[in-house]
């Protein structure tokens, strides 16, 4: 799914715009369409589901276009992007002096959506505490500023939820509130997968194509490829892949040479998601190794895009936690950044919880199982990529 980006109608602190043009063609995409009308046409909450990268940012934003709201603002919260307490500012607003930076009074992005949309985005990122005081407002409409000794004031905001988590699952494991999940789930529409509307794939890469100004064609072998893709980043990887080799090919005619590696190697075998996690974490745990990844313009800007999960992310600082006998000093220069850099690392794994426990990798640990630790922090790094393919010896 792509939209085409439209200039915001001018209300007042909005985000309201035009309807989104949504390039599709295939009959899925037009099912998730008809459901989007149906429920645009009353205020029910409505709960987007599907993998990261489909666009349920689109659809969410198509239906309050088609709603009676659509003059009003349409505010959008990336609910995985802020810690707890910044999230609740977020939403709620501050009174001046709530907390240590609260300058000035700050309206919260429920307010600002009165009579209009909150998109509230990844909701599944979102602490207990914080479910708690968002079913608070689904009920009954009020908010409270963090720190106000004001009244609480009602808010009249439609709210529109996404995830690609499952949610009975985490209600199932005590992380996600089953009452929430009842109240933001009046409507549910899932978001397939590009995989499983291939016919999508060649309008999205012809529109993606029409909006970098090139003269571009594919070869044959190149739409074969491209059309039997997985696309496990959906449309934002193919987004991605098409500007890639627009740009950086040179040629007026894309052929299959000029696609990514694993486009050229296309499997027709199904390929499960715990295995394509794992790939993903080994290909970043190797990138930043080898020195051919940034941590901090790469894979942080990943994450707060969400093609990299808390689970990836985890699963990376595993595998350097295990080079380095459970040292987080020592993934810092192992991971290519400047050791001036280590605390920053660990507020940001912190805030995002995805700091593990790092006791199981110590040098203790290294002993039993027979791993000769290594004396530096140097030597650690040097281990690293001595384990990458095409190491040195």
């Amino acid at each position: 799914m792509r939209a085409d980006p439209s200039p915001p109608r001018p209300t007042s602190g909005s985000m309201a715009g035009r309807e989104p043009h949504i390039v599709r063609a295939s009959t899925a995409l037009e099912e998730v369409l008809v459901l989007a009308d149906r429920v645009a046409g009353g205020d029910a909450k409505v709960l987007i589901t599907g993998e990261s990268g489909v666009g349920k940012d689109i659809v969410a934003r198509y239906i309050h276009a088609r709603s009676q709201r659509a003059t009003r603002p349409f505010v959008a919260v990336n609910c995985a992007a802020l810690t707890e307490t910044l999230l609740e500012s977020e939403l709620f607003g501050h009174a001046k002096g709530a907390f240590t930076g609260a300058y000035r009074d700050k309206t919260g992005k429920l307010e600002l959506a009165d009579h209009g949309t909150v998109f509230l985005d990844e909701v599944a990122e979102m602490s207990v505490r914080m479910q708690a005081l968002l079913l608070r407002f689904l009920e009954n409409g009020e908010i409270q500023r963090v720190g106000a000794d004001i009244p609480s004031t009602r808010v009249d905001a439609r709210v529109i939820a996404a995830t690609n988590r499952n949610l009975p699952e985490l209600v199932a494991s005590g992380t996600f509130r089953e009452d929430l999940l009842y109240r933001i789930q009046v409507a549910h529409i899932y978001v397939p997968p590009l995989r499983h509307r291939p016919e999508d794939v060649r309008p999205l890469v012809e529109h993606t194509v029409a909006q970098t100004g090139r003269a571009i064609r594919f070869s044959d072998a190149a739409w074969a490829a491209l059309e039997s893709y997985r696309w496990p980043g959906n449309v934002r990887e193919l987004q991605n892949v098409v500007e890639q080799v627009v740009w950086m090919s040179g040629a007026d005619v894309i052929d299959i040479h000029h696609l990514p590696a694993a486009m050229r190697a296309t499997t027709s075998r199904p390929v499960p998601v715990r295995e394509r996690r794992r790939q993903l974490a080994d290909d970043v745990y190797a990138g930043l190794v080898a020195g051919t990844v940034s941590f901090w313009n790469q894979i942080y800007e990943m994450f707060l895009q969400r093609d990299l999960t808390r689970h990836d992310l985890r699963e990376v600082i595993r595998r350097g936690l295990i080079t380095t006998y459970g040292s987080y000093r020592a993934l810092v220069p192992l991971f290519g950044m400047d050791t001036a850099d280590y605390k920053r690392f660990l507020n940001f794994i912190a805030a995002h919880e995805c700091r593990i426990d790092s006791r199981p990798y110590r040098r203790a640990k290294a002993a039993e199982v027979g791993l000769p630790p290594p004396t530096t922090v140097e030597a650690a790094v040097r281990l690293a990529k001595r384990a990458l393919p095409g190491g040195a010896a």
